[in-house]
C-alpha cells in the first residue's frame, strides 16, 4: 500500500462498517457519518500514542 497509511485504511473501515449499522437499521447516511468521526478519533488516539 503505496500511497495510503495506516490511519487512512482506518477512516475508510469505520466508514464501510458504519455504513453497513446504517443500512440494517434503515438509513446509511447517519451511519457513514458516525463510522467517520468513530474513524478520526481512533486515527487521532494512534498518532497521540506513537509519540
Amino acid at each position: 500500500m503505496d500511497g495510503i497509511n495506516k490511519g487512512d485504511v482506518i477512516i475508510y473501515a469505520c466508514v464501510i462498517i458504519g455504513a453497513g449499522i446504517g443500512l440494517a437499521l434503515g438509513s446509511a447516511f447517519p451511519g457513514v457519518l458516525v463510522g467517520l468521526g468513530v474513524g478520526y478519533l481512533i486515527k487521532i488516539s494512534m498518532n497521540n500514542e506513537e509519540k
